[in-house]
């Protein structure tokens, strides 16, 4: 399909009508009516999994300058005080269209809700106004070497000293450190209570230019560079950026997911790639097939599910169950679409217009189901929440 078509093409997402109001249409329109004028002058081309590899800083400023960053922070903040639904709609016509948002996600996905909720008044006051403007941008310190989605065996430690407090131990799989400005790390602040894995736990504000951060590239398959690993050795804290409350650390850090796990990027990534075989299938090039029908139905309820976690985030109730559902889910749809077109049944070549992402989709494939958690940690949280263990 050619990258000039795709922004209209995403109407296929569009909320029904009982649930998208007059408001969101017409704040739909207007996203999908920007994003057509970036592609047809050149703003920026299409790809998939937009936001995690498509850094566009510049493209990040528009944003800002449409109100479209920091959407849900109160004015107060320099935020814009919109509600989480019309964030979603921004959000899905921009990874259907292949935007490239990556340089402010995380700040906005996750870190800006975290601090309206456990931030100071002074942490609010600092960063908040910078991330709705696309200046202040973050990364993410949960996982390690040895603890992967085990977010409870991080071994990360953090000591009192003079004024704050020093942080010593490595981050791995911390998307664009080398290009953030500061990093919410997770770290033990009290000994392993074999009673309580989750105590002790505690997040910082770590600036990723102080003495003794180190960044490491991890090279991706395809030769990317958006992975890092970030060494800590004893890296000063200051008190005053200390995230939330000493040894709160895990309800925070779970809190904080129900954000990452469940928004349309964790099935949205592969999109453009379904369009493409859709597209090659109405041209003749690939015979008709109904497995891209049923893709398309996953998508979709897809997305009724992560709006309904938008609702409840919307009303400050708990989703992370809900949440890890959603992108177990979602991760999975977004592989099986790659392998799909990867390797196309029937012995029919894929056509060479969808050829290179395709590969490229399958060569992420597996980290679709590793960010954000794997499948296998998640499906021990549905069935915590479910009380089936």
């Amino acid at each position: 399909m050619k990258s000039e078509d795709r922004p209209g093409d995403a109407g296929s997402l569009a909320l029904p009508p009982t649930v998208e109001d007059e408001r969101l249409r017409a704040l739909r329109a207007r996203v999908r009516s920007f994003v057509r004028h970036e592609v047809e002058t050149g703003g920026f081309t299409p790809s998939g999994d937009s936001w995690m590899s498509s850094w566009d800083i510049e493209f990040t400023r528009k944003l800002a300058d449409q109100g479209w960053l920091g959407m849900t922070i109160p004015t107060e903040y320099g935020g814009h005080g919109r509600t989480f639904l019309e964030r979603f709609v921004v959000t899905e016509e921009l990874l259907a269209a292949g935007a490239p948002v990556t340089a402010h996600w995380f700040a906005d996905r996750q870190v800006a809700p975290s601090l309206l909720k456990f931030g100071t008044e002074e942490q609010k006051r600092e960063f908040l106004p910078g991330i709705a403007r696309g200046e202040v941008l973050f990364a993410i310190g949960m996982s390690e070497p040895e603890s992967g989605s085990d977010l409870a065996s991080v071994a990360t430690r953090a000591a009192r000293a003079e004024g704050g407090w020093t942080i010593t131990g490595t981050k791995v799989w911390t998307t664009n450190a080398h290009r953030a400005d500061h990093m919410i790390a997770l770290a033990r602040t009290a000994p392993v209570d074999a009673g309580d894995r989750h105590a002790g736990l505690s997040q910082f504000i770590v600036d990723l230019r102080a003495p003794g951060v180190e960044i490491r590239p991890i090279t991706s398959l395809d030769g990317a560079h958006h992975f890092n690993e970030v060494f800590l050795g004893d890296v000063f804290v200051p008190e005053e950026r200390v995230f939330g409350a000493i040894g709160d650390g895990w309800h925070q850090v779970t809190s904080e997911l129900a954000f990452e796990r469940s928004g349309p990027e964790r099935f949205l990534s592969t999109y453009l790639l379904l369009e493409d075989l859709a597209e090659a299938m109405r041209r003749g090039e690939l015979p008709a097939d109904p497995q891209l029908g049923r893709f398309f139905a996953r998508i979709a309820g897809l997305d009724r599910m992560s709006l309904a976690v938008a609702g409840a985030l919307e009303r400050g109730e708990r989703a992370d169950v809900a949440a890890a559902v959603v992108k177990a889910l979602g991760t999975r749809t977004e592989g099986d679409i790659a392998e799909y077109a990867a390797m196309f049944p029937g012995g029919h070549g894929v056509p060479e217009s969808v050829r290179e992402a395709a590969d490229a989709a399958l060569l992420a494939r597996p980290g679709f189901t590793i960010r954000g958690g794997t499948n296998e940690i998640l499906h021990g949280v549905i069935a915590r929440g479910l009380g089936l263990r």
